[in-house]
């Protein structure tokens, strides 16, 4: 079982990322976010990837560099490509893996190929069910049979409808 570690907001795009003690996930990501909606809606980083670059790069290392939006410990988000996380009572369909880009060079001389090896950018994904989530709240891997086409279909057509 993991914890979500760290909630962070973008007031603009290329902006400043506030922390937050809380938040609202809805089918565009988390409320209050500049970059919202697609398959890209939320943003989500390890907690422990951060602690090895941390070793590698020097304390000049902090996990807001990477702009995402949530911060988990104690789940691994490698391979993890079609998958369903729960934090707390909301789920997010995993897409795919983040690659750091260059914008982590700007934060810090090599952050980016710091990140690049097995999924250290972390993973995006989309809101399948939304809610309240709080720093602290609880995160695990949803059992496998509940990312089904069902859920799937109902993602997309919640999505689709205006």
């Amino acid at each position: 079982m993991g914890k979500l570690e760290a909630i962070w907001v973008k007031r603009a795009k290329r902006g400043p990322m506030d922390s937050a003690p809380g938040g609202v996930l809805d089918a565009r990501g988390l409320q209050g976010n500049a970059n919202r909606g697609g398959k890209r809606a939320v943003t989500i980083i390890e907690r422990e990837v951060f602690e090895r670059v941390r070793g590698e790069l020097g304390a000049g290392v902090d996990p807001v560099m990477r702009r995402a939006n949530l911060m988990i410990s104690g789940i691994p988000l490698a391979g993890s490509r079609g998958r369903v996380l729960e934090v707390g009572t909301c789920r997010i369909l995993i897409n795919g893996e983040t690659r750091p880009c260059e914008r982590m060079d700007e934060a810090l001389d090599g952050l980016r190929k710091a990140l690049e090896p097995s999924w250290g950018g972390g993973a995006f994904g989309v809101v399948l069910e939304g809610g309240e989530i709080t720093v602290g709240d609880r995160v695990r891997w949803a059992p496998s049979e509940e990312a089904d086409e069902g859920l799937l279909f109902r993602h997309i057509t919640a999505t689709l409808t205006p």
